[in-house]
């Protein structure tokens, strides 16, 4: 171990330290010019305009500022590398600033805000914009599934309880069930926007300034649906990191386990959907195999992306209420990366959806196997003969358990077996053979289940018409969110005064 003195001598005598400069300034400066350039040059506009508009500035000075401003956010951020010589890029670029209109000058375009505020809406300009992103990741792979739901209204398969054949159903039922989760999804991924879209501009370190700003203004420019009122709310409340992190949580963990289903459909054993060629690998040793590669990557990366967003919300948890590093530099690129391999998920679970091949015949023969259409006959005997359920599901229970011993499946039985069976429980019950093969008919299960949000071709048929007109809006509503903030951006870097 080296002497303190030596140790110093390596590292510096003065802030920043060497090992301090290569764990945290230099990552911390790459994460910044990685992400955060572009919102730092369009605040440094609004600040400008309106400093201006509120007679802080003189109109000359904001020319000349705009324009040394446009020339310095013209530089290739990849070009750009840390420097010890400013703290971090902000430095750096308020620097440049000065090289093109003066010292003194660049020195006013910080008059009335603080790192601090500048900071948070950065981090806040930067991540509604990867919420945008997600939603619309979000609403194409909506848009696939709801395709396939309307092309297999009378597609019959396995419905599952516990891992278990359960009752037969149609892939559209399914479908829709998958699809119906994810507009949930979409709809936390919209609140999520909606707290991270506000402005804490104006809240300068913590208490406001001084300085007669007008903290709606740079909210307008900018295009932030409102502002934080409270300054210290503003500069503290890390709770919009916290929604924005929970949403895509729960949609990652969501995706993940249909996902998973996806990986059993495609397996030769089962055999139940086809992945397309792109989306699909073959072994370097083994030519017969087709890889669901495609898949396989997304369930990885929805885990990746969850723990992602699960690091962002455990760097809060036990933090102070303020302004403190924990929610800053070194949590940020944590939440971005997270949104970042959550809409490459949902885009490969898009193309592999898109293109799928569905085996119909294959999902039949399962639906008619394991018993599963054994409820109807219990529904039968007590709809139709006025025999209790529970006598019913004894006789149900009791006609699955034999088959189950006897190897045999539904169909197997002759109706005669069956009524001998129903009478051994004192039933004089005798079902026709019309009415029997109604009961070991996937067919006739699914369609007699009408009842709101069942399975029946005529009710899924109606689900699918409701959300299809639903999707439109919702793609509607993302892309006047979209187009909004594009044109507020235009409209902002194309000002000058």
């Amino acid at each position: 171990m080296k002497e303190q003195d030596d140790f110093l001598l390596e590292e510096g005598s003065i802030f920043p330290g060497k090992t301090y400069v290569e764990s945290v300034l230099k990552p911390v400066f790459e994460d910044q010019r990685d992400y955060l350039f572009e919102a730092m040059f369009d605040i440094h506009r609004a600040h400008v305009i309106m400093l201006s508009e509120q007679g802080i500035l003189k109109e000359e000075e904001t020319a000349i500022m705009l324009k040394g401003i446009q020339k310095t956010a013209e530089i290739e951020p990849s070009s750009i590398s840390y420097s010890p010589e400013f703290e971090d890029l902000f430095f750096m670029m308020e620097a440049k600033i000065a090289d093109e209109i003066g010292e003194e000058l660049a020195g006013k375009i910080h008059m009335g805000r603080s790192r601090n505020d500048m900071g948070v809406a950065m981090y806040r300009l930067v991540l509604r914009e990867k919420l945008l992103s997600l939603i619309h990741a979000a609403n194409s792979l909506s848009d696939a599934i709801l395709f396939h739901a309307e092309q297999h209204t009378e597609t019959y398969m396995t419905g599952y309880t516990h891992t278990q054949p359960a009752q037969p159903t149609t892939l559209s039922h399914y479908f829709l069930a998958i699809y119906d989760v994810l507009q949930r999804d979409i709809t936390r991924l919209w609140s999520a926007f909606e707290q991270v879209n506000q402005s804490p501009l104006g809240a300068a370190a913590l208490t406001t300034t001084g300085f007669p700003i007008s903290r709606a203004r740079t909210c307008e420019l900018l295009g932030f649906r409102q502002t934080i009122e409270n300054s210290y709310d503003a500069i503290a409340g890390a709770d919009y990191l916290l929604e924005s992190a929970s949403s895509i949580m729960v949609l990652m963990v969501d995706t993940g386990r249909w996902t998973n289903d996806f990986l059993q459909y495609v397996t030769r054993e089962y055999g139940a959907f086809r992945v397309a060629d792109p989306y699909v690998q073959v072994s370097s040793i083994m030519p017969q195999k087709r890889n669901p590669v495609s898949i396989e990557h997304a369930r990885s990366l929805a885990s990746s992306a969850y723990s992602d967003a699960l690091a962002a919300m455990n760097m809060i948890h036990n933090t102070p209420f303020g302004d403190i590093v924990d929610t800053e530099d070194d949590l940020q690129p944590q939440l971005y990366r997270a949104a970042d391999k959550a809409i490459r998920v949902l885009n490969l679970m898009r193309a592999v959806i898109t293109t799928l091949k569905v085996d119909g015949k294959k999902l039949m023969e399962g639906a008619s196997k394991s018993c599963i259409t054994i409820t109807e006959l219990a529904d039968t005997l007590a709809r139709d003969h006025d025999v209790s359920f529970r006598k019913a599901h004894s006789i149900a229970s009791s006609i699955a358990k034999r088959s189950v011993m006897e190897g045999k499946e539904l169909y197997d039985w002759t109706v005669s077996e069956i009524n001998n069976i129903i009478q051994e429980f004192g039933v004089q019950v005798s079902l026709g053979k019309e009415q029997w093969e109604r009961v070991i008919s996937p067919e006739y299960f699914v369609k007699i289940r009408s009842i709101q949000g069942g399975p029946a071709p005529v009710e899924v048929k109606r689900m699918i018409e409701e959300r299809k007109c639903a999707l439109e809006g919702c793609i509607e509503k993302w892309r006047a969110a979209a187009d909004g903030l594009a044109n507020k951006q235009r409209d902002l870097r194309n000002k000058t005064l």
